[in-house]
């Protein structure tokens, strides 16, 4: 069991990844050393991470959630074969463990088209594959409320500066990438060896991911299984509405507690969420009860989540 401090720690790097453990404690009110002594404690037992991401639609990428059925014998060398991919997060066994769902990133329609037409299909233990282009955000991960214990103004002091949409788009050089890369294995990586990887100064380190960070294309995402928090049974949720309804129910679903991500797609269904339940029947209520209260849906399907394979991980650089 987690206690106050910890559930506050785990809040705030979701507010910001990057926050120095001295403003969690302010924030807090117990000292830096307990800061950092508990972040150590919740890395080393319970896996938590902060994971630096590219976001790729601001460098044009396109992202898609992927679907597959595999042979019985397959899905766990598919799933750990998608994981190894550079462009792919959050790898999921689903179902009876027969059904594999990924999120990929392509930075163009050649990649599109090789991932999409020829390398998945042509594997022989992929039985059936469908490719959901997602077009709209609700609600992603880092904003998901069921870690959340600080209060409003906490969190204010602990806001980064936001995004500004009218910034210009930034051209990424190699010393970029370098530093991507090392953000991307540990986002709390230290200034100091962010520039032994990039070979730049310090102040240089710190202005690029702030025009990174203010620019949006660098985003910091805590990642930690939600078993952790006390939800041990997650799922995945494919929803067709009527088209008019399609952005009411995503703005619904974006404000329920146990959503964690939510989007329109293309495809036979046009939306995708993500779901952390206490246990089964929590999963049951939420399916009867909260889900089936939203107008305009026609149709739901539901696949548990067997085995996390990949969460947050590198996208494409």
């Amino acid at each position: 069991m987690m206690d106050a401090v910890e559930r506050g720690i785990i809040h705030a790097l979701q507010i910001d990844g990057r926050a120095p453990f001295r403003t969690i404690a302010e924030v807090l009110d117990v000292s830096e050393n307990t800061v950092a002594r508990r972040y150590h404690q919740l890395r080393n037992t319970h896996g938590l991470r902060v994971i630096g991401l590219v976001n790729g639609q601001r460098l044009g990428y396109v992202q898609w959630t992927i679907r597959l059925r595999c042979t019985p014998d397959a899905a766990g060398s598919v799933a750990k074969a998608l994981a190894a991919r550079d462009d792919t997060s959050f790898v999921y066994l689903l179902s009876a463990g027969t059904e594999v769902s990924c999120t990929v990133q392509t930075r163009s329609i050649e990649e599109q088209e090789a991932l999409l037409l020829h390398k998945l299909p042509r594997t022989s233990r992929i039985v059936a594959m469908s490719a959901h282009l997602l077009l709209r955000g609700f609600v992603l991960p880092d904003g998901w409320q069921g870690s959340a214990t600080l209060t409003p103004d906490q969190v204010d002091h602990l806001r980064p500066a936001p995004v500004d949409p009218e910034d210009g788009p930034l051209h990424l050089d190699e010393g970029d990438r370098s530093m991507l890369r090392a953000l991307n294995r540990d986002g709390r990586t230290s200034y100091s060896d962010l520039t032994a990887a990039t070979q730049w100064s310090e102040t240089k380190v710190r202005r690029r991911m702030e025009a990174m960070r203010r620019n949006g294309v660098l985003q910091f995402q805590l990642d930690i299984p939600s078993a952790a928090l006390g939800f041990g049974t997650e799922a995945r949720l494919w929803i067709a509405t009527q088209p008019a309804a399609a952005v009411g129910v995503g703005e619904a679903l974006a404000r329920h507690r146990e959503v964690s991500f939510a989007a329109v797609t293309t495809g036979a269904t046009n939306l995708v969420a993500a779901v952390n339940c206490r246990d089964p029947r929590d999963l049951g209520r939420y399916l009867t009860e909260r889900i089936a209260e939203l107008p305009g849906i026609a149709t739901l399907e539901t696949a548990p989540i067997i085995r996390t394979v990949k969460r947050a991980g590198s996208l494409l650089l």
